[in-house]
C-alpha cells in the first residue's frame, strides 16, 4: 500500500470516528459547549445583522420612527455575556466557503511577529519565511504575492510585499484584534488579485462602534455591533489595554498599549507598538551546500526592529458614523542566508496610512446601509548591504522601492426582497484604484537596467454584485460576479538574444520599450449552504475568476539584492483563469466541532516565477552550463496551464470533565498537489501535514500541547528547487486570564501566559521559501505574555 493511501485511510477513518461521536454516549453530556458568536465582515459585502451582547452600548440610543424597528429602535444595555472560554476552535457554518478566524484570545497567545509566522501551522495555510520574524507573508493552498489578498479595515494592505519575498506586510498582529483568511468568492469582493484568498485584518483604528466601560473578557471574537447614534449626554468612557512579551529564542521584547475613548457622539482611538529582537537560535548549522562559514548558535544577520503607531476617530449620527485614521508603520529588519550576511543586507520599510470609512443605514424601504472606504498609502523602503563585502565602507543603499497607492470602495446593500421561491438580499459594489511603483537604483544611474523597472502606473475600475437567495431557514445559495478594468503603463528593456527563447541567455541588455497594457477580468460564483442533521452544515462553491498580470511580473528587468536574483518580466502575458470547485462540511456547536474541506482548480495561463538555473549579474546573464557562474539567480515569468487540488481537516472534540474544566482532543491535516499540464511539479508548494494534541480548560485557565508534522517535500520543480527534509513541530501552552478588582493598580481584567515553540528543537526548513536551504526556522523557545485592560 501506498504511503498515500495509508494516509488517507488515516484521515478517513478519524474523520468517520468523529462523526460517530457526535452521538455517542462517550462523550462527556451533550450541553453544548458555550461557544463564541463568531461575525466576519471579509468573506460577503451582504452583512447579516447580529446582537454582540458584549460590545453593545450601555447609552440609550435616539429613536425615530421607522418601517425596520428592529434597526432604529433604541438600544437597552445589553445583559451581562456569559464568559467566553479560550481555545475553543472558531468553526464558521454560514459561509459559502472556508473562513479561518483568529479571534482576539488565540492572536495575544499564538504571539507571531508576522501574518505568515502566525498562520504558519494553520490548515490550508502556510508562510513564505524569507526572514522569519520579519518578512513572512501568508501563502494559501500554495498561492502566494499576486494570489493573495491582504486588506486592513477593509483596505488594502499597502507596501510591496507582492513584489519580493523579502518585503515585510505592514499590518502587525500586535495591534490587531480579529485575522479572517478567505478562501473563495472573496476574489469578486476585493479583485482578481485575490484569486487565491484574502487575508483581513482588523482593528478599531476606525472606531465603527462607541466604546463600553462594561468588563466582557474576550469580546472581540465579533466585529462590534453598530451604534447609531450616541446621547449626546451620555457619559465618557476610557478603556486601555496593555499588550507585551518577552521571548527567549531572539530575546525579544515587545509591548504595545491601545486606548478607546468615547462620549457626546465621538469615538476615539490610539495605539503604539514596538518590538526588538536579535538573532534568533537553532537547532544547528542553517547553510545545507556550504561548510565553511564560521556560524554560531545563531542565524546570521536574522535581528528585526519595528514600530507603529495610530490614532482615529469617528462621529456618530442617526444611522450611521463616518471615521478615520492616520497609521505610521517603520521597520529595520536584516534578511538572513549566504548573501544576506555577506553583504550585511537588511531592510529599511515606512508607511504612511490614512483611512476613512463610514456606514449610513437610512430608514428606507429599499436600502439597508451603504458603506464607503476611502485609503491612501505612501510606502518606501531601502535595501541596505554592503557593495564589497570585505569592504566596510561600501555600505550604502543597493535598491530602493516605493508604493503610492490610493483606493476608494462603495457598498450598497439592499433590503430582503420576497421573490416567492426565495428572500433575495442583493450588494452592489465599485472599487477604483491606483497604484504608482518604483524601484530605482543608485548604481550606474546611466543604465538600461537603472533599478528593477522604471516608474510603472497601475490603474484599476471594477463593478461587482452579490446576491444570497434565502430559500428557507436550512437552505441558502450566493450568485455573484465582478468586471474589472485595469490599465498598466510601464518599460522593458530588449535583452538580446531574446530572453523568452528556449536557451534564456541573454547576452546584453537593449533600450527600454515604453508599454501600454490593458486588461478587462471578469469572474463568477455560485454557491450553496445547506443544514443538514446532527447541526452539520454543509456547502458547495463554484468559481470562475480571471486574473491580470501585475506589474512585476510585466515589467522586471533586472538586479533584486535581497533576494540575490535577476528577475525577468514577461510583457507578452495574458490573462490568467481559475475555474474552482470547493466542497465543505462543517459543525460549530456541540462536544465535536470540525471543518472538512477538499477543492480543486484548473488554471489557464498559470503565471508563475521560476528559477531558470541560470546567473546573472547587473547587466549579463550565463547560462547554467557555463563554469563562470555569476552572483545572481536567473528568475523568470512564465506561463502555462496548472491543476491544484487538496483538502483540509481540523476539529476539537470535547471528551469530558476533569477537575472542573474540559479536557479533549484536537487534530488536523492538510494537503495540496499542484502539477502543471505535462506532470512536472509547480514550484514552491508546501508539504503534507499532520498534526493533533489534547487541550484543557475551564472559565479561568487554557493548556494545551500539540504536535504537527510535515512531510518531506520531494514534489519539486524540475529547475531551481531542492527536496524539503520532513519535520515535527511540538508547541505548548499555558493561559490564565481572570477578572480584577479595581483596586488591583487600576486594572479590571488580567491574561498571563507561557508558550513553548519547536520544543523538540527541530531543524524545520520551509519548503515554499526561496531560502530554505541557507535559513533555518527558529529553534527551541519559549515566550511569556501578559495583556491588561483598564
Amino acid at each position: 500500500m501506498t504511503l498515500q493511501k495509508k494516509r488517507a485511510l488515516h484521515i478517513g477513518g478519524a474523520s468517520w470516528l468523529l462523526l460517530g461521536a457526535m452521538n455517542s454516549g462517550a462523550l462527556a453530556d451533550d450541553t453544548p459547549t458555550q461557544l463564541p458568536d463568531i461575525t466576519v465582515t471579509a468573506p460577503s459585502p451582504i452583512q447579516r445583522h447580529r446582537t454582540a451582547p458584549a460590545r453593545t452600548p450601555t447609552h440609550v440610543v435616539r429613536a425615530a420612527p421607522s418601517r425596520n424597528r428592529e434597526r432604529a429602535t433604541a438600544v437597552q444595555p445589553a445583559p451581562a455575556a456569559p464568559a467566553l472560554q479560550q481555545g475553543v476552535l472558531p468553526v464558521v457554518t454560514d459561509q459559502f466557503a472556508t473562513v479561518t478566524v483568529i479571534p482576539n484570545e488565540e492572536l495575544r497567545r499564538s504571539g507571531g511577529a508576522t501574518l505568515g509566522d502566525l498562520l504558519f501551522s494553520k490548515p490550508g495555510i502556510t508562510g513564505s519565511s524569507f526572514a522569519p520574524g520579519a518578512s513572512s507573508r501568508p501563502i494559501i493552498r500554495g498561492l502566494d504575492v499576486n494570489r493573495v489578498g491582504i486588506v486592513e479595515n477593509g483596505l488594502g494592505g499597502g507596501g510591496v510585499s507582492d513584489l519580493g519575498e523579502d518585503h515585510f506586510v505592514p499590518i502587525d498582529p500586535l495591534s490587531t484584534n480579529q485575522i479572517e483568511v478567505v478562501r473563495g468568492p472573496a476574489a469578486l469582493r476585493y479583485g482578481s488579485t485575490s484569486i487565491g484568498g484574502v487575508v483581513s485584518a482588523s482593528n478599531n483604528r476606525i472606531p465603527d462602534a462607541m466604546p463600553t466601560c462594561a468588563a466582557a473578557p474576550f469580546q472581540t471574537y465579533g466585529l462590534p455591533v453598530k451604534a447609531p447614534l450616541a446621547d449626546a449626554g451620555s457619559p465618557g468612557c476610557l478603556n486601555v489595554e496593555t499588550r507585551t512579551s518577552v521571548s527567549s529564542v531572539n530575546r525579544g521584547v515587545e509591548g504595545g498599549m491601545l486606548l478607546d475613548a468615547g462620549g457626546n457622539n465621538v469615538a476615539v482611538h490610539a495605539d503604539v507598538y514596538g518590538r526588538t529582537t536579535s538573532d534568533y537560535s537553532i537547532p544547528s548549522y542553517p547553510y545545507l551546500f556550504d561548510q565553511t562559514r564560521p556560524v554560531g548558535s545563531r542565524q546570521p544577520n536574522s535581528a528585526t526592529q519595528s514600530d507603529g503607531a495610530s490614532v482615529g476617530g469617528s462621529y456618530f449620527f442617526q444611522g450611521g458614523y463616518i471615521g478615520a485614521s492616520i497609521t505610521q508603520n517603520d521597520s529595520l529588519y536584516h534578511i538572513p542566508g549566504i548573501d544576506g550576511a555577506d553583504h550585511q543586507t537588511r531592510i529599511d520599510a515606512h508607511q504612511t496610512k490614512i483611512a476613512v470609512k463610514g456606514e449610513y443605514r437610512p430608514d428606507a424601504a429599499a436600502i439597508d446601509a451603504v458603506r464607503f472606504w476611502v485609503g491612501a498609502t505612501d510606502y518606501r523602503h531601502n535595501e541596505i548591504g554592503l557593495a564589497d563585502p570585505v569592504d566596510l565602507s561600501s555600505d550604502g543603499v543597493r535598491q530602493t522601492f516605493t508604493n503610492k497607492e490610493q483606493e476608494a470602495r462603495l457598498e450598497v446593500q439592499m433590503m430582503p426582497f420576497n421573490a416567492r421561491f426565495a428572500a433575495v438580499t442583493t450588494a452592489f459594489g465599485l472599487q477604483a484604484g491606483h497604484q504608482e511603483l518604483t524601484a530605482p537604483s543608485p548604481d550606474d544611474p546611466g543604465s538600461p537596467l537603472n533599478g528593477l523597472w522604471d516608474p510603472n502606473n497601475n490603474n484599476r475600475v471594477a463593478g461587482y454584485v452579490f446576491n444570497e437567495l434565502k430559500f428557507s431557514e436550512t437552505t441558502k445559495a450566493q450568485i455573484a460576479g465582478r468586471i474589472e478594468h485595469i490599465n498598466l503603463s510601464g518599460t522593458t528593456p530588449a535583452f538580446i538574444p531574446d530572453v523568452f527563447d528556449v536557451n534564456i541567455n541573454p547576452a546584453s541588455i537593449g533600450p527600454a520599450t515604453p508599454r501600454n497594457l490593458h486588461f478587462t477580468p471578469k469572474s463568477a460564483s455560485i454557491g450553496l449552504i445547506q443544514n443538514l442533521p446532527w447541526d452539520l452544515v454543509a456547502s458547495i462553491t463554484g468559481q470562475y475568476v480571471e486574473r491580470a498580470p501585475k506589474p512585476a511580473e510585466l515589467f522586471s528587468r533586472g538586479a533584486h539584492d535581497a533576494t540575490a536574483t535577476f528577475d525577468i518580466g514577461n510583457p507578452n502575458l495574458g490573462i490568467e483563469t481559475a475555474k474552482s470547485i470547493e466542497v465543505g462540511l462543517r459543525r460549530a456547536t456541540g462536544p465535536l466541532r470540525f471543518e472538512l474541506t477538499g477543492y480543486y482548480t484548473k488554471f489557464n495561463g498559470f503565471i508563475y516565477r521560476q528559477l531558470t538555473g541560470n546567473t546573472c549579474d547587473s547587466a549579463a546573464c550565463v547560462d547554467i552550463a557555463n563554469p563562470d557562474q555569476l552572483e545572481l539567480n536567473q528568475a523568470r515569468y512564465a506561463q502555462r496551464d496548472a491543476t491544484f487540488r487538496g483538502a483540509e481537516f481540523q476539529s476539537q472534540l470535547d471528551i469530558g470533565p476533569l477537575n472542573g474544566g474540559i479536557w479533549g482532543i484536537e487534530d488536523q491535516f492538510d494537503v495540496v498537489r499542484a502539477t502543471f499540464t505535462d506532470g512536472t511539479n509547480v514550484p514552491r508548494i508546501p508539504p503534507v501535514r499532520l498534526g493533533g494534541g489534547v487541550y484543557w480548560r475551564d472559565s479561568n485557565w487554557f493548556t494545551r500541547i500539540n504536535l504537527v508534522h510535515a512531510f518531506a517535500q520531494n514534489d519539486i520543480a524540475v529547475v531551481g528547487e531542492t527536496p524539503t527534509a520532513g519535520y515535527n513541530l511540538l508547541n505548548a501552552e499555558i493561559t490564565y486570564n481572570t477578572k480584577l478588582t479595581q483596586s488591583w493598580i487600576g486594572a479590571r481584567e488580567m491574561t498571563l501566559g507561557l508558550v513553548g515553540n519547536n520544543l523538540l528543537n527541530q531543524n524545520i526548513r520551509n519548503s515554499v521559501s526561496y531560502t530554505k536551504d541557507e535559513v533555518l526556522m527558529p529553534g527551541i523557545g519559549v515566550r511569556a505574555f501578559a495583556n491588561l485592560k483598564f
